[in-house]
């Protein structure tokens, strides 16, 4: 569509083009169905009819929608990346990078060996992968490189459309197969996951204790043993032949007789029990006094990042935190405990003291779910810098960048992590991101459509089109299966997990929804976000190493 008002033609182009692939991408069978990709292949449809876009407005829509993507990706699962890459999080992330890796040979050798344009085989590699951020990464190298960068760059585009489909085909496929294979029971392995969950997470409880312990008769409740130790946190106490309760302060002097209301996990308030004394026959949560208890949001940013026992809320304000909820994790409120943006924390004390302890948190529900673009624009504009810049590797004929793709993506994983730093805090409201990340891939995807539309059905009956997509199919299948039997026979993964690192290790949302639900559970989805960020990283910087290595 080529009209005097470039602008508004590209907008207009844009939104039919977004309209009528949103609608394909809700169309499933038997629960399947391509999601935002239906983007793309409308796109392809519009652009084969003669839509066009003037060439710097789709190179700035389809850049500027790719960075908005990975950014909030990163902003999203950057909080839990680093632990992710502990415990079990390490071997599935070794199983994931295997899958990259063996990918990437599998795309080089048929490549070679069939001897086709490299270029497409760019595409193709992360068609397989159902990873659009790969392919924005290698469209940037090729363009990068002296010659017809930008026709070049067209042929990954459409390499990429045509191997997509069965890299999710071929995923869910390899789920169906290795659970006949391996004789998986989902049902059973579903029970057993949240069992074991629910014990590794236990949930705080309360404990009433009788002081029965001579040694502890006149201690502070700073100098009681076992608290620090413990996790323990004491919120209430009721003095001998008092019939009123008080709020606990770390002041507040202990003598024998007392009752304690402690909070804490199961065990460890049985430990501190005998440290005590003995549990008491009377409930502090149901006897008068002056004690209240509220939830309160922290949003203040004087609190984030400092441990609770410097706050000192209880001398300042004559409160106590008992708990923090974060996200789906309680967590007990220990000394050394710091306060995150949007922790909603479990406050102890008296009325008159609440208007001063929500002052000093925030409490703020605006706070929480503003969207702060100052930081989401600081954020973005450090991720163009660091993917900027380049980075001389022996062997490539230019310098390695992360480039638009990688290094958005980079600084949002560090950033979301930290939380905060000086003024600025990093906190994205989750509707916010889903937003934005929706907007990015739809934008992006429209317009690499639209730029390889021209030629896709030529391509097509070329025969290079199918050759592609046979290809496409092996480079999906090949690594899922052998690291998959790896994960299962060798590695002893449930299969559940198993499923959802192999829907991490492509980055494939549809596939993940397929196996949430042939599990039965959302051990999948951890698994998922386990390796998902560095599977991320390592495709993109795959993608531009292949390209500038072999197409140079």
């Amino acid at each position: 569509m080529q009209t005097a008002q470039p602008v508004a033609a590209a907008m207009l182009t844009l939104s039919i083009v977004a309209i009528a692939g949103l609608a394909l991408g809700n169309l499933k069978i038997r629960g399947v169905g391509l999601g935002v990709a239906g983007v793309l292949f409308a796109g392809i449809g519009f652009g084969h009819f003669g839509f066009k876009l003037d060439g710097a407005i789709l190179g700035f829509v389809r850049e500027f929608g790719l960075i908005l993507f990975v950014y909030t990706i990163g902003m999203q699962v950057g909080p839990g990346f680093f632990a992710s890459l502990r415990k079990e999080g390490f071997r599935m992330n070794v199983l994931a990078a295997a899958v990259v890796l063996l990918s990437v040979a599998m795309t080089v050798l048929l490549g070679l060996v069939f001897k086709q344009d490299l270029a497409a085989m760019m595409g193709v590699f992360a068609g397989a992968s159902t990873n659009t951020p790969a392919l924005g990464a290698a469209q940037e190298a090729l363009k990068s490189l002296p010659g017809a960068g930008v026709e070049r760059a067209t042929l990954a585009g459409m390499g990429y459309a045509v191997a997509y489909p069965g890299g999710i085909a071929g995923l869910i496929g390899v789920m169906l197969l290795l659970r006949v294979v391996t004789r998986a029971n989902p049902d059973a392995e579903a029970e057993r996951w949240h069992q074991e969950r629910a014990a590794s997470q236990p949930r705080l409880q309360r404990l009433n204790l009788l002081v029965d312990n001579p040694n502890l008769d006149d201690v502070t409740l700073s100098e009681f043993p076992g608290v620090r130790e413990l996790g323990i946190t004491v919120s209430r106490i009721k003095a001998a032949g008092s019939d009123k309760v008080q709020p606990a302060r770390a002041d507040t002097r202990v003598r024998r007789g007392d009752v304690l209301l402690a909070v804490g996990s199961a065990g460890n308030l049985q430990k501190f029990r005998l440290i005590v004394g003995r549990e008491a026959t009377e409930d502090l949560m149901q006897l008068p006094g002056e004690v209240t208890t509220r939830r309160v949001v922290v949003t203040r940013r004087e609190m984030l990042g400092e441990p609770l026992e410097d706050l000192n809320l209880q001398g300042r304000l004559g409160v106590t935190i008992t708990r923090i909820s974060r996200g789906e994790v309680e967590l007990s409120a220990v000394p050394a405990l710091r306060l995150q943006f949007g922790d909603i924390a479990q406050v102890v004390g008296r009325e008159e003291d609440f208007v001063r302890a929500e002052a000093a948190l925030g409490n703020s529900a605006r706070a929480l779910n503003h969207t702060n673009f100052l930081a989401i624009f600081v954020g973005i504009a450090l991720g163009v810098l660091v993917g900027l810049y380049p980075v001389d590797l022996p062997g490539l004929p230019v310098p390695l960048r992360l480039g638009l793709a990688g290094g958005p993506l980079v600084v949002a994983l560090l950033i979301s992590r930290l939380g905060r730093i000086g003024p600025v805090i990093w906190h994205m409201p989750f509707n916010a991101n889903l937003a934005l990340r929706e907007l990015g891939i739809t934008l992006f995807l429209a317009c690499v459509g639209l730029a390889s539309g021209e030629h896709f059905v030529a391509t097509l009956k070329s025969g290079a089109g199918f050759v592609w997509m046979g290809m496409g199919l092996a480079v999906t299948v090949v690594p899922l299966l052998i690291v998959g039997w790896l994960g299962r026979a060798w590695g002893g993964m449930r299969f559940a997990n198993l499923c959802g690192l192999l829907a991490g290790a492509l980055t494939d949302p549809p596939a993940l929804a397929f196996a949430t639900g042939m599990n039965k559970s959302d051990a999948p989805t951890y698994a998922y976000a386990t390796v998902y960020p560095l599977t991320m990283l390592l495709r993109i910087v795959a993608a531009q190493v292949m390209t500038l290595v072999l197409c140079g």
